[in-house]
């Protein structure tokens, strides 16, 4: 729907599925491979530096606790990347950091938002699809018309840009 000289896109525009969608053939999915993974890069170094400044409290935390505080070390960095993707991708902006600078986000295939445990549900298959099956998982979204990964097809999801 146009208004004015600016392109609104309403649900019906995600959620056509009769022939080829709106969004397939939509400019929101103009170069999101490519501003995906710049993002992911972006996002873990941001990740890093969360796991980082929080190698200190712990310690401390450690020694208040005699030694229990330790036991958190194993799994800061995967606590820290899951709260992270859950406040951000399930935030008001629906979008990481790195999502953010490339003008990209997440969005419902029919048009609703995505909440928290969705986004960390969607980070958790990403590293388990990856793990397993090597980045090689990234191929999947050179097949899909909607530049779907594996944990978007899963989920209902779709990474779109923000700026269109």
């Amino acid at each position: 729907m146009r208004v004015g000289t600016k392109t609104v896109h309403t649900r019906q525009d995600l959620s056509d599925t009769t022939s080829t969608t709106s969004i397939q053939r939509s400019a929101r999915l103009e170069n999101v491979r490519t501003r995906r993974v710049l993002a992911f890069l972006i996002d873990y170094a941001v990740v890093g530096l969360l796991w980082a400044l929080s190698l200190i409290p712990v310690f401390f935390l450690g020694i208040v606790t005699l030694g229990l505080g330790f036991l958190l070390y194993p799994v800061l960095g995967g606590l820290i990347a899951l709260i992270y993707i859950g406040v951000t991708m399930g935030g008001a902006d629906q979008a990481t950091l790195g999502m953010r600078f490339f003008s990209i986000r997440i969005e419902r295939l029919e048009g609703g938002r995505v909440d928290g445990v969705t986004a960390m549900v969607h980070a958790v298959i990403f590293w388990a699809a990856h793990i397993v099956f090597t980045p090689l998982m990234l191929l999947v979204s050179l097949f899909t018309p909607q530049k779907q990964l594996v944990q978007d097809i899963l989920l209902g999801t779709v990474i779109v840009r923000s700026d269109r």
